[in-house]
């Protein structure tokens, strides 16, 4: 009956949903710079003793034994002292909380592990079986590890994700310099009425570019804490307004709508993207398309609201016909006092 009910708990272990990195960013939040926990793990690391931290759940009661309790504040001090001996140290589900001291975790061995220590192997089967939150700082290995559920995350050296935060920092503003210089030229093709669905695709697949290599970015945020600050303001800068720039010429040229071409381009990798015929077909257009902007990007950037601007382009179809436009061609679609306004905004667009 033993035997039965740990091959059961084992297929329920396995069958467990795979998760994320993501999924365990408000703990990376947790045990950033600077802050209470990652100065005892980092205290921990330097006296080299090793140490194995548990957080607290239902799930746990019943996978350790011995120790002793404590139930004290969480500090650097008191953490170091207590990692000198072999026990793992269990805290509370918030980790802000020592609740016992020098225990044994006593998860199921049948439970698969890729580690080979001792210590990092009972991390890996409690984080499994318990779905909680384990932190090994290595002996050995001088490696600090956070095991959640299924998964395992290597804590890096705070210096080394600065220096590799810096490094994306300095692609992205290549990439921010190039999405300008792609833009003007398609405001110029535009306003001159020429073919300018190349220049288009162009801004799009830099723009995408942009928001996938952020992405990775703001993960170096999460982990450094404290201490991002900088590149997390510099990377408010190189965003600002890409996605609304992105937005609004998709709408201006795709056929499938903004909401479709948008999620099919969310999927596409790097190499995928580096095709402009990729992004073409993302907009549901042929190689010999002809198409003609429908205006939300130029209208809105000349200060026209989204709703007066969505109600021009639905009356007259497209930017070429809309900079064209007279006094009288309005009249039936707008009040009066409005459409001296527009028709300045319109005006000021070939300025």
């Amino acid at each position: 009956m033993e035997e039965e009910k740990k091959e059961i708990q084992i297929r329920l272990v396995d069958s467990k949903k795979e998760i994320k990195k993501e999924d365990i960013t408000d703990i990376l939040k947790i045990i950033s710079p600077g802050t209470t926990l990652r100065s005892a793990v980092e205290g921990i690391q330097k006296a080299k003793t090793g140490g194995l931290l548990v957080a607290y759940n239902d799930f746990t009661e019943n996978l350790f034994e011995g120790g002793f309790k404590i139930n004290s504040r969480v500090t650097p001090q008191r953490l170091i002292e207590l990692s000198k001996m072999d026990g793992a140290i269990i805290l509370s589900k918030d980790l802000k909380k020592i609740l016992h001291a020098n225990v044994l975790l006593t998860p199921n061995n049948a439970i698969p592990s890729n580690e080979t220590g001792t210590r990092h192997k009972a991390a890996e089967r409690t984080a499994k079986q318990a779905e909680t939150v384990v932190i090994t700082v290595s002996q050995r290995r001088d490696e600090i590890a956070l095991f959640y559920k299924n998964i395992k995350y290597v804590i890096r050296n705070t210096s080394d994700i600065i220096r590799r935060a810096t490094e994306v920092l300095q692609i992205l503003e290549k990439h921010r310099e190039v999405f300008e210089k792609n833009r003007n030229e398609l405001d110029r093709e535009e306003l001159k009425k020429k073919q300018a669905l190349t220049k288009s695709l162009s801004l799009i697949q830099r723009g995408i570019m942009i928001l996938k290599i952020s992405e990775t970015l703001k993960g170096y945020i999460i982990e450094l804490g404290a201490e991002g600050t900088i590149v997390k303001s510099r990377l408010k800068e190189l965003l600002h307004k890409v996605e609304k720039e992105i937005d609004d010429v998709i709408q201006d040229y795709t056929r499938l709508g903004l909401s479709k071409s948008k999620k099919i381009l969310s999927v596409m990798s790097y190499d995928e993207l580096l095709e402009i015929e990729n992004i073409r077909q993302c907009l549901g257009l042929s190689e010999d398309s002809d198409i003609t902007p429908k205006g939300h990007r130029t209208l809105g950037r000349a200060g026209i609201s989204e709703k007066d601007a969505g109600s021009l382009i639905k009356n007259f179809k497209n930017l070429t016909t809309i900079l064209d436009l007279k006094k009288e061609d309005l009249i039936p679609f707008f009040e009066e006092e409005k459409i001296n306004d527009m028709l300045e905004k319109i005006k000021s667009i070939g300025e």
